[in-house]
């Protein structure tokens, strides 16, 4: 049943906020947490905060001309906000009854299809390497996260997001959306960009790929969109896949999905600090093993595991 339209503009409002302000928040955590694990003080957690603000004030120099590139950084950021009106974040997602988990996957992609023309666009044969591996990445992980939906989808016997969650409250853990839910959170580790699997940025490498020539505003932009994108990312698994608990208050539940995100994204922050990165190859032959055992879940809803 499609929502009231008060509820769609409360919850779009939290979730945007959400999206906005903790993001960089959950960043920050990450920092201060890998700092630690380097034994070294490291950052304050409000440091992303910070470093928005100096390149938001910053000259935006560009490298290329153009409506696109000119817009880009913009879309990108834009892309995301609208896949967290899709998301549910301890409540029914605000645009839920726009789009399902095939819109989900559709729009969670954009921000990477964005940043990949733009660095294209730049000129940098650094730039174009970094997104060419961000492409590669792209293709290898986005289908290990659409298997693990789908099992969710088979399972529950619907597309919508919130129909998946409230199956799963309903009947709780199976085999198979185990099994999904441990692919998708292997997915998220390079969604995130993280090692082993921040390949397309590699500053060793590549100086940073496909944001070498992306400065002041236009850095900053595309850094909020990838800190959201990864914060989004973790809210849908906990949600999807670990809804419970689920009391009959929504600020618990938000509380409660926020909490549950912060832990994923802090074991992303731990393998991030163990993990040396892996070449293409490797990755992708990583990721191509992580999709059986996708299918293995799939197999299992198949059969009512």
């Amino acid at each position: 049943m499609r929502a009231s339209w008060p509820f769609i503009v409360v919850m779009g409002a939290f979730n945007l906020s959400a999206a906005l302000l903790l993001a960089p928040l959950y960043e920050g955590i990450m920092r201060k947490l890998r700092a630690r694990l380097h034994s070294r003080t490291g950052p304050p957690v409000a440091q992303p905060y910070l470093d928005l603000l100096k390149l938001l004030g910053k000259e935006d120099l560009r490298t290329a001309r153009g409506a696109f590139y000119a817009g880009a950084p913009a879309l990108a950021t834009g892309s995301v906000l609208l896949l967290a009106l899709l998301v549910p974040l301890g409540a029914p997602a605000p645009l839920g009854f726009a789009g399902d988990i095939v819109v989900v996957i559709y729009v969670a992609a954009m921000s990477a299809v964005l940043l990949m023309l733009t660095a294209f666009a730049s000129g940098s044969p650094y730039a174009a390497v970094g997104s060419s591996r961000e492409m590669m990445m792209l293709l290898s992980v986005e289908p290990v996260m659409v298997v693990a939906l789908v099992v969710g989808a088979l399972k529950a016997g619907t597309l919508a997001t919130g129909g998946i969650v409230a199956w799963q409250l309903a009947h709780g853990p199976t085999i198979s959306m185990v099994v999904a839910g441990i692919a998708f959170l292997l997915a998220l580790q390079a969604q995130a960009g993280k090692l082993p699997f921040d390949i397309a940025e590699a500053e060793q490498e590549i100086m940073g790929g496909p944001l070498i020539e992306q400065s002041g505003p236009r850095l900053a932009l595309f850094k909020w969109a990838l800190w959201m994108k990864q914060f989004i990312l973790a809210v849908l698994l906990v949600e999807v896949f670990c809804p419970w608990p689920h009391t009959g208050f929504v600020a618990v539940n938000v509380l409660a999905t926020l909490a549950k995100a912060l832990v994923v994204l802090l074991l992303v922050a731990v393998v991030d600090v163990v993990s040396p990165r892996l070449r293409v190859d490797q990755a992708m032959a990583y990721y191509l093993r992580v999709a059986f055992s996708t299918l293995a879940a799939l197999a299992f809803a198949v059969i009512g595991m």
